[in-house]
């Protein structure tokens, strides 16, 4: 007792001998294990037998980089000498600040850069230095990468895009003993914080089974169907690729018409269903909708086979067919979210080729159908990229949702990658709860068949957009046949389908139809609760061909596009007689309840 009132709080706390050596062992042992088990798995499944394993293909863009810049010297001459002159600039400012002369810095400080927001990188005239040198020394490549001429677009992409994953890397945020606040933390805690980020590091190895697995959010502190997908609802109709979901109305009648969301098989429909406070579907409800959810499986090998079509034919078309046997109406409204609208305006296009009147209008959540410019996606998008994803998927059956989730997160990888590295293993803390995150974190299967379709005819060769280059079913698919009314939602922000791509379709779909842009990404500026009070949108009811002269003429509104959407989706409620009816019970109809929601298959994890 007297010890502890006589320490002095100035100095850093010093671990306990025997948990430090308690811990160091036990992170011994559990090392040791999953160096065997690597070595195991390397043993059973070993490298392609190539000198250099590259499935990314990025050394060939890197070399092609290199000979034209042996064949033009003077660009890079003259980058080299522009980057000389900032770092003597840079010098001569640090040489002031230690003698006490304040001076305006070659690199300010961007507010946006989450990686230099601790004041010790301003405050500290070291940590000021290394701060600007990494960032000089970022720019000069960034400028080498950029300025080789002779490049084609694809390939000076992907040397644009891997020179910064290795900028990104490289940051000195992400070294402990480059980075101030960490440095601080260690000395406040005596080293604690390390032990605990490398026993982080171990528990994020052991669940990714030796291929990390970085813990984004604290994944205990949700359950699905515990706190998050919690809307009340019962499965009415399941098949092999999908669980259809009615939800318990709310209102005292409901609009005629059902509504059918069909979100992206990529991820888990509970996007649309996190938290009471921010559930789309939820809120549908609250509005009168009659609200049911396709809730696609997590695949395994046995659905290696199931391709595009098949999506199409027991996702959409069975879910028209069960909606009609659960309410009596034979027409719908539709959702299509990311690839679940991809889907929609293909089946859409079939639909119209056979007379099939059953969607009324639909609505598409930051969907591409021309994919002729997909933003950094495309990196990944080349002859031999694709062949080694389908080696890959021929020999499990399906793409790994773990190699989708890395996809997705290096296009975002100080936010979704370091800035965890930095947090978890550098300082040691635990993984902060966020439902979005966790959601984020549940990643699902890829079909072999329906990937490589999708991958293939879309993303490699644009065939969508072509009127009758797909067939679907035997049925030519031509967008332009569509002419029901659409709602197109797209993100100003978004890294997986820029706007300007989405927007295209405007074009292209003949009925009459509505663009609103929100802020935000891809998921942010989608679950946008009126209630939140975030986000802005835009509205212009003209849609000329180019995209930015939409923009020129659009309008911001405060708040979330939600409101909009409903104010649009009631106005096409053509007269048949009453516009409301008596809100539907799920089992009322002819479909029995299989179960409560959020059903089976959305509790099926990848690892």
């Amino acid at each position: 007792m007297a010890d502890q009132e006589n320490r002095d709080p100035t100095r850093p706390e010093r671990p306990d001998p025997a948990v430090y050596a308690r811990t160091m062992a036990d992170i011994g042992t559990r090392a040791q294990r999953l160096v065997g088990e690597w070595l195991q798995r390397q043993s059973a499944n070993p490298a392609p037998d190539s000198p250099v394993f590259d499935p990314l293909n990025i050394g060939s863009a890197f070399m092609e980089m290199a000979a034209r810049l042996a064949a033009n010297p003077a660009r890079l001459i003259e980058a080299q000498m522009g980057f000389w002159q900032d770092y003597t600039t840079l010098w001569q400012h640090s040489a002031r600040r230690l003698m006490g002369i304040e001076t305006s810095p070659v690199v300010p400080p961007d507010p946006r850069d989450k990686r230099f927001a601790d004041e010790g990188w301003k405050t500290s005239e070291v940590f000021d230095f290394i701060r600007q040198s990494y960032l000089l020394s970022a720019r000069f490549v960034q400028d080498v990468v950029t300025r080789v001429d002779g490049l084609d677009a694809k390939t000076a992409q992907k040397v644009d895009f891997y020179s910064r994953q290795f900028i990104d890397a490289m940051s000195p945020s992400n070294f402990a003993l480059t980075n101030p606040q960490v440095l601080r933390k260690t000395v406040e805690t005596g080293g604690e914080n390390l032990l605990r980020g490398l026993n982080n590091l171990l528990r994020d190895l052991e669940a990714g089974q030796g291929r990390l697995h970085i813990s984004m959010t604290n994944a205990d502190a949700f359950t699905v169907g515990g706190n998050i997908a919690v809307t009340p609802g019962k499965v009415v109709f399941r098949n092999d690729l999908m669980e259809l979901i009615q939800y318990i109305p709310t209102t005292r009648s409901v609009l005629r018409t059902p509504l059918v969301i069909f979100p992206p098989w990529i991820n888990k429909f509970y996007i649309l269903d996190l938290r009471p406070k921010n559930s789309f579907i939820r809120w549908a409800v609250e509005q009168g909708h009659t609200v049911f959810v396709a809730s696609w499986v997590n695949p395994d090998e046995h659905l290696a086979a199931k391709d595009f079509a098949d999506y199409m034919n027991d996702g959409v078309f069975a879910a028209l067919e069960a909606i009609e046997a659960a309410t009596g109406e034979r027409e719908v409204n539709a959702i299509g979210y990311c690839l679940g609208g991809t889907l929609l305006a293909a089946t859409l296009a079939v639909m119209a080729a056979r007379e099939d009147h059953r969607i009324r209008a639909a609505t598409f959540l930051v969907t591409l159908t021309d994919f002729a410019d997909v933003g950094e996606l495309g990196v990944f998008i080349d002859e031999e990229q694709l062949a080694a994803i389908e080696e890959k998927m021929n020999r499990q059956g399906y793409l790994d949702g773990a190699d989708m989730a890395t996809t997705f997160n290096m296009l975002r990888a100080n936010d979704l990658i370091w800035g965890f590295v930095v947090n978890n293993y550098l300082l040691g803390n635990d993984s902060f709860p966020f439902d979005l995150l966790y959601w984020n974190s549940d990643s699902t299967r890829m079909p072999a068949a329906m990937h490589s379709f999708y991958l293939r005819n879309m993303y490699q060769q644009n065939r969508l957009i072509e009127p009758c280059a797909l067939e679907l079913g035997g049925t030519p698919v031509d967008l332009g046949r569509i002419t029901i009314p659409a709602y197109f939602l797209s993100c100003r922000e978004d890294h997986i389908a820029p706007w300007a791509s989405t927007y295209k379709a405007t074009q292209i779909l003949a009925g009459p139809n509505r663009f609103v842009l929100a802020a935000s990404g891809h998921v942010a500026g989608v679950v946008n609760p009126p209630s939140s009070g975030k986000y802005n949108h835009f509205v212009n009811d003209a849609l000329p061909p180019d995209p930015q002269s939409w923009m020129e003429g659009a309008t911001e509104v405060a708040g979330s596009w939600w409101p909009d959407w409903q104010r649009w989706i009631t106005s096409h409620e053509k007269p048949r007689g009453r516009s409301t009816v008596k809100p539907r019970i799920p089992g009322d109809g002819k479909l029995p309840v299989l179960g409560d929601a959020p059903g089976d298959y959305v509790k099926v994890r990848s690892a």
